[in-house]
């Protein structure tokens, strides 16, 4: 997949089948987009194009969404599941205010015809694009043919009678419902960060930690509670289990902390960086009357993560 920051480096795509969108966190439904471009891109010998927006839409024209809308995907996790779909070609266009004042109109022409020459566009049933988001299938269908190119759109796709969409996927995360959000997306919600130096608390215990500062603060974080992962970290995958909370048994902090236990693992990662990926949510944050009530939970709680990590393992 070539990827384009960018128009300008686009030359000469043959037969340029195309579709454009957020695509945030590359769910089941994005999935049956892109599926479909390239589908038609084989039959046609062309080449499939993704076109999509960085910083989000939202936060450009509605910068107090900042603190309420958070993402599933930071740029480079998009990028990565992107790739993995198989695409010819990612065009990642920065919206500015200045974008998103072109008309539908102008979008078509500037982007799609001139820049990119779209011999046939494919579309979500509630994609719409261009200023006041004013384009839409109809559109495209009225007025396609003084365009140039073909209009596609795919429907509704359902999972067991719920639609996919990334509101409902990042629902299910805030209320700790990882299974669910990994269902739809079709695979592991996961962050990523940097080990940074904490308190050490776990070490005393017998449960050391390693403390992640997530890259991006745009990033969704699931619901605060104890979850089941996969850990990666100097590109080996480990289980642990990880913790999001203010830790009160331990601490009289009031801001929220990310930390996982790794195990059968005793490295120091201070500074490297980390991936974790959700499997279950065990249980929610709780206070405890003691270091020794909290520790025979954690007994509990790392017996249950490797279980439901057995499992996972077991069925692929």
């Amino acid at each position: 997949m070539k990827v384009h920051y960018g128009i300008e480096s686009i030359q000469n795509l043959q037969n340029a089948i195309v579709t454009s969108g957020t695509f945030d966190g590359v769910h089941f439904g994005h999935k049956k987009i892109i599926d479909r471009l390239n589908e038609i891109a084989r039959v046609h010998h062309g080449e499939s194009v993704l076109i999509t927006f960085w910083p989000h839409p939202r936060y450009v024209l509605f910068p107090e969404s900042k603190h309420q809308l958070k993402l599933l995907s930071s740029l480079n996790e998009k990028i990565n599941l992107l790739e993995a779909q198989g695409l010819d070609h990612l065009v990642i266009l920065e919206f500015t205010k200045d974008f998103s004042q072109l008309t539908s109109k102008e979008f078509i022409e500037q982007i799609l015809i001139q820049a990119i020459g779209t011999s046939k566009l494919v579309i979500g049933y509630d994609h719409r694009f261009g200023k006041n988001r004013e384009g839409s299938f109809e559109y495209l269908k009225e007025h396609g043919h003084l365009f140039g190119f073909d209009v596609e759109e795919i429907s509704k796709q359902e999972l067991e009678d719920v639609a996919v969409s990334s509101t409902k996927i990042r629902e299910s995360l805030l209320n700790g419902d990882v299974e669910k959000a990994n269902k739809y997306l079709g695979y592991s919600y996961g962050i990523e960060g940097t080990v940074i130096d904490g308190n050490k608390i776990g070490r005393s215990i017998g449960f050391p930690t390693a403390n992640i500062e997530v890259d991006s603060d745009a990033k969704l974080i699931p619901q605060s509670g104890v979850y089941a992962v996969k850990v990666k970290v100097e590109g080996e995958w480990y289980g642990g289990m990880l913790n999001i909370g203010k830790r009160p048994t331990v601490t009289d902090d009031i801001k929220e902390v990310i930390e996982v236990h790794i195990f059968d693992f005793k490295d120091t990662i201070y500074t490297k960086p980390i991936r974790v990926e959700f499997v279950k949510k065990l249980r929610s944050e709780m206070k405890f009357d003691g270091k020794t009530s909290l520790v025979r939970q954690l007994e509990l709680d790392e017996a249950n993560a490797r279980k439901h990590l057995n499992q996972i393992k077991t069925m692929q």
